[in-house]
């Protein structure tokens, strides 16, 4: 075992004797002979192993270092061109915003009552409406599901005709046109799940893509087939048809989502990522808000949907005008397509290349025969500190749009009775209040603390919101029921939502910020994977609002409990991230594992910080391997090659 740890660990200096004392042949050393035929006596000698070729030249730092040289070099937003293109990512948010909320238009489930209970189709008092709330959250998934509940029994179901009575500005939907009602109703919870697994399912795949193939061509293939199966949804004949094209429609809806994210942070300079994100988060949002008037023009769900898709079409013309990300072509080593973009960059905003003064255009030149160097997520399993910084964030994403959903509930009440107001539009529209202030909120704190700082605000706030509601509300319902208490139902209803504002609110800054952090951290070379998976996450946290709508709200109590508990985990995790605020993105592998976590309060003048900085490291990677070396010469063979007594 020494012998054989001796040929591994000795690989760079004097080769060591055998046990035998005879010097082994062909060995990548310095010291070895060089390589030949061997002699002609030499009976029963090894073969030698063919010669190591030299490992390639590392690519100039110069041309990995994006933020610090190619960047400035460009102009960074200063540029013309580089501002039509962030313009360019943000106008399809608001398209984006229509679609990720036409679930709580299109499978709105409306009030309904038999036309056979009189001869005049009147309203039956034994047959309740059903109110179906709604809620928004302004994030880039679709608004999560509130309870519904049920209405009417087995006996009243047997109704053949049904008419319905619509609140979300439509005359027909797809729970009307199909009667998705009683014992039908599963199939509305179906339907919901069908985008939201379209999602989850998108982002996991077209993120890989994405690092692979480049995000240009995922943007424009997605745009393709959402035309497809998008416009094909409004002629589904059946609930089926439609929630099967509804999954490819979510799908596509992911790559697009995705690789305009990825575009936009990997435009900016290190100032200006965060309210570049921001920008095209409100104008998401500003689709929300206006996704009822939308609905109440159109009238009919099928030229509701034809209208949301269109507009799609505009965006094949991004194929002429958006170019590859220049960050990621860099990164990957495909200089010659960096070339030839970098030229098309400074003829859109006049520059002239001799302002090029550290060099980055002749540099590129010297390296362009570099063969190009792609990198697959799952090389981020093999990293030290990389792999769980985005595990950290991935469960924060799920844990805060898991949570949303109890929060949601707690607030509309499982039987409505702690609901602001039955009326559609007022729920809608205090679901998209909440979400806007989260955004806005966002904006100072995260600019004050920091990436990390701002996150664990926000989750702090989440934990205190969920146990609170779960602790403190139950202490309140024993003491109002003692008669000398002076409390009543109603002061805990006004606690409970009051707990459930704040959840709101502060869960879906978590889920929000835990998105660009993980975009942030994530190396160019896998940043589409990273992304895929902190979305596909958070799409997961999100599909846990029909799941528990499915099973009539069994267990939302546990629910409840579970992501309280990883709140406290989150909170917990959140320390060991690093902070990315004004750093530069990393741009490979390797950065992306320097990014160390720094102390949340700066140190005093003169005190010791505890944790070291990237200056600070030193590298102790060959200690054990020189330990390993020692240990098998002491224990086998002397120097001279003669075995140790």
């Amino acid at each position: 075992m020494a012998i054989d740890r001796r040929r591994e660990a000795g690989g760079g200096g004097r080769p060591l004797p055998e046990e035998n004392g005879s010097v082994p042949g062909a060995v990548g050393g310095g010291a070895a002979a060089p390589p030949g035929p061997p002699p002609a006596n030499a009976a029963g000698a090894e073969i030698q192993a063919l010669p190591v070729p030299p490992p390639a030249a590392a690519c100039s730092p110069l041309l990995l270092d994006y933020d610090g040289s190619v960047l400035p070099f460009l102009g960074g937003l200063s540029g013309r061109y580089q501002r039509t293109l962030v313009l360019l990512t943000w106008v399809p948010a608001l398209v984006i915003g229509f679609s990720k909320f036409s679930d709580s238009f299109l499978l709105d489930q409306p009030d309904f009552w038999c036309r056979e209970a009189d001869g005049q189709g009147n309203w039956s008092g034994t047959l309740a409406p059903i109110h179906a709330n709604h809620s928004g959250n302004g994030s880039i998934f679709p608004p999560p599901g509130l309870p519904t509940p049920a209405g009417g029994n087995a006996s009243e179901c047997g109704c053949r005709e049904w008419h319905y009575r619509i609140r979300a500005g439509l005359v027909q939907n797809v729970v009307s046109k199909w009667d998705l009602v009683c014992d039908s109703a599963w199939k509305v919870h179906i339907a919901k799940f069908s985008l939201l697994v379209g999602l989850i399912f998108g982002h996991l795949i077209t993120g890989c893509i994405a690092d692979w193939v480049g995000r240009r061509p995922v943007l424009l293939f997605s745009v393709i087939f959402i035309l497809i199966f998008g416009l094909t949804v409004a002629l589904s004949v059946n609930v089926t048809m439609f929630s099967t094209l509804r999954f490819f429609e979510g799908f596509c809806l992911a790559g697009i989502v995705l690789s305009l994210y990825a575009l936009r942070i990997e435009l900016c300079p290190p100032g200006h990522r965060f309210m570049i994100t921001m920008v095209a988060s409100f104008i998401e949002m500003a689709g929300q808000f206006l996704m009822p008037g939308l609905a109440a023009l159109c009238r009919d769900w099928q030229v509701l949907q034809a209208v949301i898709i269109c507009p799609f079409l505009l965006m094949l013309f991004y194929w002429v005008i958006f170019p590859e990300s220049l960050r990621w072509l860099m990164a990957t080593q495909q200089f010659e397509a960096s070339k030839e973009l970098i030229l098309q960059f400074t003829h859109k905003n006049r520059m002239n290349t001799e302002s090029d003064i550290k060099g980055v255009v002749p540099e590129l030149e010297k390296e362009i025969t570099r063969r190009p160097k792609k990198v697959c997520i799952v090389k981020v399993v093999g990293t030290r500190n990389l792999w769980k910084n985005i595990v950290v964030l991935c469960v924060n994403s799920l844990t805060g749009y898991g949570i949303h959903h109890c929060f949601a509930k707690s607030m509309m009440g499982h039987e409505a009775k702690m609901a602001i107001t039955h009326n559609f539009y007022a729920d809608y529209y205090t679901m998209a209040g909440i979400a806007l202030a989260s955004c806005l909120a966002m904006c100072p704190v995260v600019g004050f603390l920091g990436r990390r700082g701002g996150l664990l605000l926000f989750m702090i706030l989440t934990a205190l919101a969920s146990l609170l509601q779960l602790g403190l509300l139950n202490l309140i319902g024993k003491y109002s029921q003692l008669p000398d208490s002076g409390m009543s139902d109603s002061v805990k209803d006004k606690f409970s939502v009051a707990f459930s504002i704040v959840g709101m609110f502060s869960s879906h800054a978590v889920g929000s910020l835990s998105v660009f952090f993980c975009a942030e951290i994530t190396p160019t070379v896998i940043r589409g994977g990273g992304l895929g998976l902190v979305l596909a996450s958070a799409g997961f946290g999100r599909l846990t609002a029909p799941i528990m709508e499915l099973h009539n709200q069994k267990g939302y109590f546990l629910h409840h409990v579970i992501f309280a508990c990883c709140t406290l985990i989150c909170i917990i995790c959140i320390l060991l991230l690093p902070e990315s605020k004004n750093q530069n993105l990393p741009e490979n592998i390797p950065d992306g594992e320097h990014y160390t976590r720094q102390p949340l309060l700066p140190h005093k003048k003169g005190e010791q910080p505890l944790l070291l900085t990237n200056s600070e490291l030193k590298d102790y990677s060959g200690l054990h391997d020189s330990a390993a070396v020692s240990d098998g010469i002491s224990e086998n063979t002397t120097a001279n090659g003669m075995k140790s007594m």
